[in-house]
């Protein structure tokens, strides 16, 4: 396909030349040409805007710092959507946010132009190998047909759901990561000023319940089914544990700020009742707070844990 690709940084330019490598046409733009160079010497055609892209491409991709950039790249004067015509498609691989690619989609939707927002996850090394995580919101048609160039991008081009839930789904993916990322530096300096020696302590903790399952995977057990009876490991419990972590982080002058919201929220928990509960019953409390549910279906969530272990 003719594959337009504007935004030759870190991240874009090694999806750009994949696009390339996979065996499409590349047109490519950016603010600074020289990162256009092995892109060319390849095969590929430079444009002078973003309009220019768009008129010579039936796919235009875009991989740019912020909203910002997204909406005068798209938008603006010279700007994609300027060169865009009836058929043609749009996907923005930036970290935005969902109100800025529903806001394109809805001021040339009519215009028969399909926006899609496709944020990527895997880093410069995983965009350089194609070991990539593509999310993608839009019309499911439009992904589906595309999906042999997002191939040639990542290896893992996963649809989410309507416009803006890519967006939404690499958000929550990164402030997840940071989230936790705050949360270990404090208990490990906890750990490591109460006498345990680094590598030891990393060793040791990898070899637990925590350490041996991903992030997400215990959201299946208990939060997405809603199942907090009986308990793996009950509140009461849990919570014992948090305020011995945070006792002796006040013992090594240890600052506990996460620790302490952990274990307020557990006690907060405790006092509704549900001590003997399942210890991720607190969860609850922030479904509460938002006004939603976090829910799928128990034998729905069962045949895509099934067909991930056999895939």
């Amino acid at each position: 396909m003719k594959v337009g690709f504007i935004g030759l940084g870190t991240m874009g330019g090694h999806m750009a030349y994949n696009a390339l490598d996979g065996g499409n046409e590349l047109v490519v733009h950016d603010i600074n040409p020289a990162s256009a160079t092995r892109h060319l010497e390849a095969g590929a055609t430079w444009a002078d805007t973003p309009k220019e892209v768009a008129e010579q491409s039936e796919i235009v991709f875009t991989s740019l710092p912020g909203p910002t950039q997204v909406e005068a790249v798209a938008l603006g004067e010279s700007g994609i959507m300027e060169g865009m015509s009836a058929g043609k498609v749009y996907f923005d691989l930036s970290t935005s946010t969902p109100s800025m690619i529903r806001k394109i989609h809805a001021e040339v939707a009519a215009r028969g132009i399909d926006v899609l927002d496709a944020p990527v996850s895997g880093g410069p090394k995983g965009a350089a190998s194609r070991n990539l995580a593509i999310w993608v919101g839009g019309d499911k048609a439009v992904f589906d047909r595309c999906k042999p160039v997002l191939d040639a991008i990542g290896n893992q081009a996963y649809y989410v759901g309507p416009i803006g839930c890519g967006a939404i789904a690499k958000l929550v993916h990164n402030c997840t990561g940071y989230v936790v990322q705050a949360a270990l530096a404090e208990v490990f300096t906890m750990g490591v000023k109460a006498g345990v020696e680094p590598l030891a302590l990393w060793q040791a903790v990898r070899k637990g319940a925590q350490g041996r399952r991903g992030t997400f995977e215990g959201l299946a057990e208990h939060l997405l089914p809603g199942k907090f009876d009986p308990p793996d490991f009950a509140l009461n419990l849990a919570r014992k544990d948090v305020d011995l972590a945070v006792s002796v982080g006040r013992e090594f002058d240890v600052p506990m700020r996460l620790a302490n919201m952990a274990l307020a929220e557990m006690t907060e928990a405790i006092n509704r009742g549900w001590g003997n509960r399942d210890s991720r019953v607190a969860m609850l409390l922030q479904e509460e707070r938002a006004g939603v549910e976090v829910r799928v279906d128990e034998e729905v969530l069962k045949a895509v844990l099934d067909a991930e272990k056999n895939a």
